[in-house]
């Protein structure tokens, strides 16, 4: 779990050009930025306001705060069960009929007995069958959203990718549990809206089960 100490680069949803410019001034973990002005660092190249909040969280999480913080952003993405069919003329990332244990089987060895084992896994956690979506990403069950621009489109409620690199488990973040469930999981990275793995020998299965039913169980997040 986060604390204090934990550098500003790691905490989800702050990206690079964000952690390099407070980084220059020499704030590079949580800690450093209470009672900092947030009216300040916000003049710094790289660092918007949604970095602020992020930011502000974590420290509100550990009883401090910045100065000046930002004012919360109160629009919402809206996310609903099931597909419409609307959404933006640039999405490329659609369902397929690939069938994904085809797709699966012709990985690597590695990446195959992973993937393989996740396939089993999600299925068995949510009682749905798994279709592709473009080219590489595993989901189970449909969902819309529509964000607070107004950008909207269909996607899938949770999922995987087994990726050369890492394994990417996609939608099981941002449920009651899930900080919980995931703190007990094993070595992994979190992204926003993503969890990312090195391999599955890093992390227990039966806690990712858990953790996918639960999120699941939850439904469809708008995080």
């Amino acid at each position: 779990m986060n604390d204090l100490s934990t550098p500003i680069g790691d905490i989800a949803g702050i990206g690079r050009p964000a952690a390099r410019a407070l980084a220059g001034i020499d704030l590079r973990t949580v800690g450093h930025l209470a009672g900092r002005d947030w009216e300040q660092l916000a003049r710094l190249h790289g660092v918007g306001s949604a970095a602020g909040r992020r930011l502000q969280a974590e420290l509100e999480r550990h009883g401090a705060t910045l100065l000046h913080p930002p004012a919360p952003d109160h629009r919402q993405a809206v996310v609903t069960q099931g597909a419409t069919g609307t959404g933006a003329s640039d999405i490329l990332t659609h369902a397929t009929g690939i069938d994904p244990a085809q797709y699966i089987a012709g990985l690597d060895a590695r990446r195959s007995r992973e993937g393989a084992a996740l396939l089993a896994l999600f299925g068995d956690a949510t009682g749905e069958p798994a279709t592709m979506w473009g080219p590489s990403m595993i989901g189970y069950g449909e969902v819309h959203y529509r964000y607070a621009s107004g950008r909207e489109g269909d996607t899938f409620q949770l999922g995987f990718s087994p990726r050369k690199a890492e394994l990417a488990l996609y939608g099981i973040q941002g449920f009651p549990r899930s900080e919980d469930l995931l703190d007990r999981l094993g070595r992994h990275r979190r992204g926003v809206g993503c969890v990312w793995v090195r391999k599955l020998e890093d992390i227990d299965l039966e806690v990712l089960r858990e953790v996918v039913a639960h999120a699941w169980q939850s439904g469809p997040s708008a995080a």
